[in-house]
């Protein structure tokens, strides 16, 4: 198997992680089902339907994610999505 880099906003990057958790799956084979797709001709560009970002706690203090949080790892940032905590 290949690997591919790709440039991709962070931004992008975080959300499309927090889906592919809640989905039960990967990022990375969530890219790879959409290449297979787009190659085979079956999806097209913009096909998948337009989802509201989850929402993550903002410390109200100094701005940013709440301390803690660790946008780096998939569960931190679907747990804090799914969670009810109170904004710092």
């Amino acid at each position: 198997m290949s690997n591919l880099t790709v440039s991709v906003d962070d931004e992008l990057i975080k959300l499309a992680k927090v889906r592919a958790i809640q989905q039960g799956t990967s990022l990375s084979a969530k890219v790879r089902e959409f290449l297979t797709a787009y190659a085979s001709g079956a999806e097209t560009p913009g096909s998948y339907p337009r989802q509201t970002p989850p929402v993550l706690p903002v410390s109200r203090a100094r701005g940013g994610l709440i301390p803690g949080l660790d946008p780096g790892r998939n569960q931190s940032l679907l747990e804090a999505s799914a969670s009810d905590r109170p904004q710092a």
